[in-house]
């Protein structure tokens, strides 16, 4: 029995079944290993996030690999994951923003910690 192929459109079902809020865009590419999507989230006409889907698939495996980027439409790239899932690679995309808010947050704690403490310079 043969295995049936991934489409583009089983590839947009699937992103639209896991981030219903993003708009999608599944890019055409030459290649049936490999696919590219982008999401898009905006508020009127000002772009809030961007979500990028590359899913390849070689020798029965697939990889995902999830890349996002902030406000506007030249935001940069932030942070990126690859697993073996969409979901999978979407939750270690969410797992870095947290460890860096929690890294971040921690620094500022720091500073306004020394702001407040005594000074000993007498």
């Amino acid at each position: 029995m043969t295995k049936k192929p991934f489409t583009s459109a089983d590839f947009r079902k699937e992103l639209i079944s896991i981030m219903p809020g993003y708009k999608w865009t599944v890019h055409k590419t030459n290649s049936d290993i490999r696919m590219e999507a982008t999401g898009i989230q905006s508020s009127g006409f000002n772009r809030i996030s961007t979500l990028q889907v590359i899913r390849r698939e070689s020798d029965e495996r697939v990889e995902y690999q999830a890349t996002s980027a902030g406000y506007g439409t030249k935001a940069r790239w932030r942070g990126c994951s690859r697993d073996k899932t969409l979901a999978r690679s979407l939750r270690g995309l969410e797992q870095h923003y947290d460890r860096q808010s929690f890294e971040f947050h921690h620094l500022a704690a720091r500073l306004n910690a020394g702001r407040r403490a005594p000074r000993d310079d007498r």
